[in-house]
């Protein structure tokens, strides 16, 4: 179970309330002792005036006035301690019957006393204490509420800045984490938000060069190896000459496939959609390309796609479950659902976590294929607006959910 807050705006909230409170809490000790200190100090001063007045009525007319006994049995000891030799004292006492101050002189070696009640000082000190409990907690429940709202705000502004980036890491080429969160403020968001900015294009122009090269490369090789196929067609029949035509094969169907990756890079593709009944459609492609793989329809559904580059996905899956796989190959179609499942090892966990990539193959022997077929059919589902989702099933083999998007 957690016991703390984990999202910003909770964390941020959370120490500003704390700071109040320390903050509260140590002011209100502090004006409360002040105003203790000085009630005291002021309840002093008055009861020694009136020790004054008392002691100069006495010199007059030798009686204790204004309600002061002459050699009371119930001062202090502290006080007859204090004014001994002829000294004039005060001196706070609380008791079972209440607080009270008294002030006391000696006179004549006789001790002139006078109480007075301190209980309404301390009302007023209860008084204080509730105004300064009621303040303070209006101060941490406001700074509470301030510390949502910059906390909210923040934290607004970070998730937003986090699904841009989500955005730039799924491929949109658009998004930008400063068009995100906006330019004001300019604050610690805004500044991770141009440094993340920044380094998406600098990726994107590398990448956009990379795919040049790929493309340039892609096109002056096709010439060559067109010559190559020709020239390959005049060797005199035998053994070499098949070796040599099933390699010039092998090239042209690389460079070709280079091309199209090339083509699906630029994101200018688009489908030629026309009306397919899909379980009929599958069921005809998986038999020319896989005779052996089972087809199970479990409901015929018509959709709107390209044929073209749904076979050409079918064909690509189909490929590579012969290559790396293992049989028997089954094939479900479901509505606009088709998966190819064949009983092979599986994907790797990188596949699984990356997703298909170019020049790379889980088989162990590079020389079995370039990584091409799974990262050709994923883009081509990209055109068609559906979805490729890769997995490996309970009891071995891999597994290629495709899905295709409403008609």
């Amino acid at each position: 179970m957690r016991l703390l807050p984990t999202t910003m705006r909770w964390r941020v909230s959370a120490a500003i309330a704390l700071v109040s409170a320390l903050v509260a809490v140590s002011l209100s000790l502090l004006v409360r002792e002040e105003f203790k200190n000085t009630q005291l100090a002021d309840a002093r001063q008055l009861q020694d005036e009136r020790i004054q007045l008392v002691i100069r009525d006495y010199a007059l007319s030798g009686q204790a006035a204004l309600g002061s006994e002459l050699n009371s049995p119930n001062v202090p000891r502290e006080l007859l301690d204090a004014i001994k030799g002829g000294k004039r004292a005060t001196v706070l006492q609380r008791d079972d019957t209440g607080a009270w101050i008294w002030a006391a002189a000696e006179t004549d070696g006789k001790v002139l006393s006078l109480r007075s009640p301190y209980s309404d000082r301390d009302d007023a000190l209860v008084s204080l204490d509730k105004v300064l409990v009621i303040g303070s907690v209006g101060v941490v429940v406001l700074s509470s509420l301030l510390g949502v709202a910059l906390g909210s705000r923040l934290s607004r502004r970070l998730r937003k800045a986090a699904a841009a980036a989500r955005r730039v890491a799924e491929g949109d080429s658009s998004a930008r984490v400063g068009d995100a969160i906006g330019e004001r403020p300019r604050d610690e968001a805004a500044d991770l938000a141009q440094a993340v900015d920044a380094m998406a294009d600098a990726l994107q122009e590398r990448l956009k060069a990379e795919q040049r090269v790929t493309a340039d490369i892609a096109h002056e090789l096709r010439t060559p190896v067109t010559g190559l196929v020709t020239a390959a067609e005049l060797l005199p029949p035998g053994r070499p000459a098949e070796l040599v035509r099933d390699r010039v094969k092998a090239l042209r169907a690389l460079v070709e496939d280079i091309l199209e990756v090339a083509r699906l890079d630029t994101a200018t593709e688009k489908a030629e959609l026309s009306e397919v009944s899909l379980g009929e459609f599958v069921r005809r492609r998986v038999a020319g390309v896989t005779p052996t793989a089972e087809v199970n329809v479990v409901a015929e559904h018509p959709v709107r796609t390209d044929p073209r580059r749904l076979e050409r996905v079918l064909v690509n899956l189909l490929v590579n479950a012969g290559k790396h796989g293992a049989p028997p190959v089954t094939v479900d179609v479901d509505g606009q659902t088709v998966t190819v499942r064949d009983h092979g090892p599986g994907f790797s966990e990188e596949l699984l976590r990356d997703g298909p990539s170019r020049f790379r193959t889980d088989s162990s022997d590079r020389g079995s294929g370039h990584g091409l077929g799974l990262t050709i059919a994923a883009a081509q589902v990209r055109v068609l607006g559906g979805r490729l989702a890769f997995a490996n099933a309970d009891g071995g083999g891999a597994l290629v959910t495709l899905t295709l998007p409403d008609s």
